[in-house]
């Protein structure tokens, strides 16, 4: 799927695909192999870099070629079940244009629309990334304190009853964090890049850094370094209550094993006395 978006006054329209124009931000969701060469035959883009995020497996990183670049990051999302995962969100920017493309619609881009038009300008290519990047990262920190709220409700349920379907679902928070730190690192170490290639020739065509970029960029920094942090606590303490009732559930076991073998002698007694 394709959509042309262009900033216009203090709104956001709509473009024909055929009337591509500079400042145009071009969003591709999950797009096929016609849409992709549509999109580079028009945009001189390479065929790689509109492909780069339809591989779920695709790290984190930055490529230059030239008049393009390529920025992959990993996005969270939350799936049906509670679930929380990344996903690849290539950013491609030139000098005409802006292009976003990802394998499914996510929360990330979808907080960019006419609604919110006032809050980004798709001519401003530069802020209109680190606008990206910052969303990306509040969104961790968000998810993150989702999940910790969810352990915490898992906690009292397990205080009351060891359910193992409760268990099964702390596993799985568990494994997001594990996503999300995975993640979180790398989308950090592209951000620290771009902070270094502010004053390089090589991306000042493509980016052009002012004051106020380079403080939101800084922001984005610091969002993601806190997210790493938090990911990480929370990590250690989801793994330090699971260590605990897996502990409480083996001493379980062992009071219930003493009571049978109790019972069980006692039982023997008159069978003793009759034999």
């Amino acid at each position: 799927m394709i959509n042309v978006y262009k900033s216009t006054a203090d709104t956001l329209v709509s473009v024909p695909i055929e009337n591509l124009d500079h400042g145009c931000w071009i969003n591709l969701i999950s797009p096929s192999a016609e849409e992709i060469a549509l999109i580079s035959k028009l945009t001189g883009i390479m065929p790689d870099f509109l492909t780069a995020a339809l591989d779920d497996e695709e790290r984190s990183r930055i490529e230059i070629e030239e008049d393009q670049m390529l920025i992959l990051i990993d996005i969270p999302m939350l799936r049906n079940n509670q679930d929380y995962d990344t996903l690849p969100l290539a950013i491609v920017a030139t000098n005409s244009y802006i292009i976003t493309i990802c394998l499914t619609l996510n929360a990330v881009m979808s907080d960019f629309t006419a609604q919110t038009a006032r809050n980004f300008n798709t001519f401003k290519k530069t802020r209109f990334l680190f606008q990206i990047l910052y969303k990306s990262a509040i969104l961790y920190i968000r998810y993150i304190r989702n999940i910790n709220r969810r352990v915490d409700e898992l906690e009292r349920h397990l205080r009351k009853s060891m359910d193992n379907d409760e268990l099964y679902k702390l596993l799985d928070l568990e494994k997001s964090l594990t996503y999300f730190s995975t993640s979180l690192r790398a989308n950090f170490n592209v951000t620290e890049r771009l902070l270094r290639l502010r004053s390089s020739n090589q991306v000042q065509h493509l980016i052009k850094m002012y004051e106020e970029d380079e403080d939101l960029l800084e922001d984005v920094i610091i969002e993601y370094r806190q997210a790493i942090e938090m990911v990480e606590i929370y990590s250690h303490i989801l793994n330090g209550m699971l260590d605990v009732f897996a502990s409480i559930i083996s001493n379980n076991l062992n009071l219930v094993m003493r009571f049978l073998a109790s019972v069980t002698i006692i039982l023997a007694i008159p069978t003793m006395l009759s034999s």
